[in-house]
């Protein structure tokens, strides 16, 4: 069947995206709603929920103000019910929340990385869970994870966020393969190098920085909003065969082996 640009408009479709405010997550969340999406970004600061609501609602498209803690499952489940009571349904969920710490990785505290992992890999499950089953219910739904680099390669200093990158990677295939009879496609975008609140310090005019810049045959760091034509695209009727795949958007790093 031949692709028309009508498969990618998101109109009609209700969106949640969990860390939908800040970051990545935020630039996720008008992308979708630019592209025809009522989408509720949500995240734990009130103050940035409110103030995305306020972008989305700009656009034309409606919205809930509801904030939401991925550690914390009931939460999610209030998050959930809000949104299918006001809108009857929810098709795409973009599961966007993460932190990060930089500590050599045989001095990390067991606390550090339990934070880590309950945030980035457990509230990620957590989020499935809760907003899949009425997605099976419905015989549709599209779940984009936010992955990583280092879902594939190892970064250092930063052994917990691999770790739970690598494990969002392993269970967008798992739950690819479980949901696949039920209509639901669940899929994982792989960014790379973009400077946000969570990451700039570490990249942005530091040594680091500059060994990724090397990395990058593109020889720059991405923007926000060059992740939203990914999300847009796995949210939509476009992406109906594609379940299971992480897609890398990443200027090239992965690619790369000598760029010189």
């Amino acid at each position: 069947m031949s692709e028309s640009i009508s498969e990618f408009d998101l109109t009609g479709n209700v969106a949640v995206v969990s860390g939908g405010t800040t970051g990545l997550g935020h630039a996720v969340s008008l992308g979708l709603a630019r592209a025809g999406a009522t989408v509720i970004a949500s995240s734990r600061n009130a103050a940035h929920v409110d103030a995305v609501a306020a972008e989305i609602e700009s656009f034309g498209q409606r919205t809930l103000r509801i904030p939401s803690d991925v550690c914390h499952r009931a939460t999610l489940q209030a998050l959930h019910d809000a949104v299918l009571a006001s809108f009857g349904r929810i098709d795409i969920l973009v599961n966007a929340a993460g932190i990060t710490m930089k500590k050599d990785t045989l001095e990390v505290d067991e606390a550090d990385w339990t934070r880590i992992l309950d945030t980035n890999l457990t509230g990620t499950l957590r989020a499935c869970q809760v907003f899949a089953p009425t997605m099976v219910r419905a015989g549709y739904g599209r779940i984009v994870n936010i992955a990583s680099l280092s879902t594939f390669v190892g970064f250092r200093g930063v052994a917990a966020y691999c770790a739970s990158k690598a494990g969002v990677g392993s269970l967008t295939q798992v739950l690819a393969v479980e949901l696949a009879q039920n209509g639901v496609n669940v899929n994982a975008i792989a960014p790379g190098v973009f400077p946000t609140e969570m990451n700039g310090a570490l990249v942005q005019g530091t040594p680091r920085g500059q060994e990724l810049l090397m990395r990058i045959p593109m020889g720059r760091f991405g923007q926000a909003d060059e992740i939203a034509g990914a999300a847009v695209f796995l949210s939509s009727k476009a992406a109906r065969y594609v379940t299971g795949e992480i897609i890398s958007v990443d200027g090239g790093f992965l690619a790369s082996g000598v760029n010189q």
